[in-house]
């Protein structure tokens, strides 16, 4: 297939181009050009996604566009209206976040989007995707164009550079120490990158995932310590527990990425994305053990 991937080098998107380029598909990766992805034989075409002249230089038809960093309303309208060629599918990489927060209910891809405006970078982000959503789909019904919306959970896994576990793995790598947080009661939900790109190609021209949405997570809901007792399990090394509250933590400035506390919890299904999409997800056990194996080299080097 021809795919047009916009955001492609970074985590996610890269992990998804290794796979494409992997099965020979023909890509075009379009991005700022601040990690090169001409190493796994693709295109790149380097400008601002909200320039007309970066998506003059994609000429010809494409089967799926498959964007990876639209977050402002306006995005996906802008690639459909700047195109030049035809496509036969766009899909849009969402987020979980966008269904309504505080109900406590566990959310399927049926769920209320969130409309109510919270502060700072969180809120906008949570609203720019909803509404993104809503753009995507009233722009490509109107034009006759398939899409797909992918919403995975908080990703980790390799070339994960967001302060997340590599935090947690560098401190164990460097200090021989993990915290253990005495009153953190918030669980969340993980999904592993490279089954998140999975995902990603089993919706490439499956008229199955046309007009439809899929939670991608891992099976099991994690809390902080279930999370460092992964990260123990999968160590090599002998791991000292430093014992101290959330606001001990804070003010040590030690890391605190995920929910911490128990009203910040919020679940969502992913039978939808098995039983149409056939996936399978990959065990906590076995996602953190190779993300410690990825990064456990790079930070002994530091």
């Amino acid at each position: 297939m021809k795919l047009l991937v916009i955001g492609g080098s970074y985590f996610y998107g890269r992990v998804f181009v290794m796979l494409a380029a992997a099965e020979k598909h023909d890509i075009t990766v379009v991005n700022r050009g601040t990690y090169s992805m001409e190493e796994f034989g693709v295109r790149q075409v380097r400008g601002d996604r909200r320039q007309g002249r970066t998506f003059a230089q994609c000429t010809g038809d494409y089967d799926v566009v498959i964007d990876f960093c639209a977050y402002n309303p306006g995005d996906a309208a802008f690639v459909l209206e700047h195109l030049p060629g035809q496509i036969k599918q766009y899909l849009l990489i969402s987020t979980v976040d966008v269904y309504r927060r505080g109900t406590g209910a566990v959310k399927d891809e049926d769920f209320p989007l969130e409309t109510r405006s919270f502060p700072g970078e969180a809120g906008a982000y949570i609203l720019g995707k909803a509404a993104l959503e809503e753009e995507l789909c009233r722009e490509c019904r109107r034009r006759e164009i398939p899409f797909t919306i992918l919403r995975p959970a908080i990703l980790y896994g390799p070339y994960n550079y967001a302060p997340r576990e590599y935090l947690f793995i560098r401190m164990a790598v460097q200090n021989r120490v993990l915290p253990g947080y005495t009153d953190a009661e918030g669980r969340f939900q993980l999904v592993y990158v490279k089954d998140a790109a999975r995902a990603a190609l089993l919706c490439l021209l499956e008229e199955k995932a046309y007009g439809q949405a899929f939670n991608l997570c891992q099976e099991e809901i994690l809390d902080y310590d279930l999370f460092f007792q992964g990260i123990r399990q999968a160590a090599d090394l002998e791991l000292g527990r430093a014992v101290m509250t959330l606001a001990e933590a804070q003010a040590a400035e030690f890391p605190i990425p995920f929910p911490a506390a128990a009203e910040e919890t919020e679940l969502v299904d992913n039978r939808k994305s098995r039983e149409v999409l056939g996936m399978e997800y990959t065990a906590f056990s076995e996602g953190i053990g190779k993300t410690w194996r990825a990064f456990r080299n790079l930070f002994s080097e530091e």
